[in-house]
């Protein structure tokens, strides 16, 4: 049986489709009873999926530059 250490390690290889079957069905198992590894698990794919997606994404005018400003300000610490 896997513990979570070992999912997380091995989610990329499970979502790729590479991980060996006898690990698929521990990872399986393993999300079945996990809510910490099945929101990990469920926030990967949801990554995949959108950076997976072929329509482009129209950044907002001035969003760099605000962000920008913001991750200075929050580094800084002001």
């Amino acid at each position: 049986m896997v513990g979570c250490k070992e999912v997380i390690d091995s989610l990329s290889d499970y979502l790729d489709g590479v991980a060996p079957a006898e690990l698929r069905l521990e990872i399986e198992t393993h999300l079945r009873g996990c809510q910490d590894c099945s929101a990990v698990y469920d926030s990967m794919r949801k990554v995949l999926i959108i950076t997976g997606d072929e329509r482009v994404f129209e950044i907002p005018a001035g969003f760099s530059e605000r962000l920008h400003k913001f991750l200075e300000k929050t580094l800084s610490g002001s």
